[in-house]
């Protein structure tokens, strides 16, 4: 039987980071929703400062610190590709759309085919 590794938050002041970054991005709607009569960019300015607060926040704690190496971890790996040449990849594109011409041909000759041996032979509906 397979077991399931959940992690959880560990501390307490990462509970509390993690409880104050959800509590900034609610301030920022609700500040973007109350601010509805002072104009668009006011609304937007608390929007977009509540929302950089709450990733400060989120980016100090155990959990966003992992994140962030995740991210780097992911970049390095990205950073290993090798990607192909534009000739490559227009080659192999041609050769999907080849591919798929083909197997449409052969699609549609497969069903004509029973579409003449069941109605015209077989029930002699034509």
């Amino acid at each position: 039987m397979a077991t399931t590794d959940v992690e959880t938050v560990g501390s307490g002041a990462d509970k509390a980071k993690l409880a104050g970054a959800v509590a900034l991005l609610l301030l920022g709607f609700v500040g973007f929703y109350l601010l509805a009569g002072q104009g668009a960019l006011l609304q937007w300015a608390v929007m977009l400062l509540a929302l950089a607060a709450a990733v400060a926040v989120f980016a100090i704690s155990e959990p966003g610190k992992r994140l962030q190496g995740y991210g780097r971890d992911s970049w390095k790996e990205v950073k290993k590709v090798v990607w192909p040449t534009r000739r490559e990849a227009s080659q192999m594109t041609a050769y999907v759309f080849a591919f798929v011409f083909v197997m449409a041909l052969f699609l549609w000759l497969t069903d004509k085919t029973l579409e003449w041996v069941l109605y015209d032979l077989v029930l002699g509906w034509r």
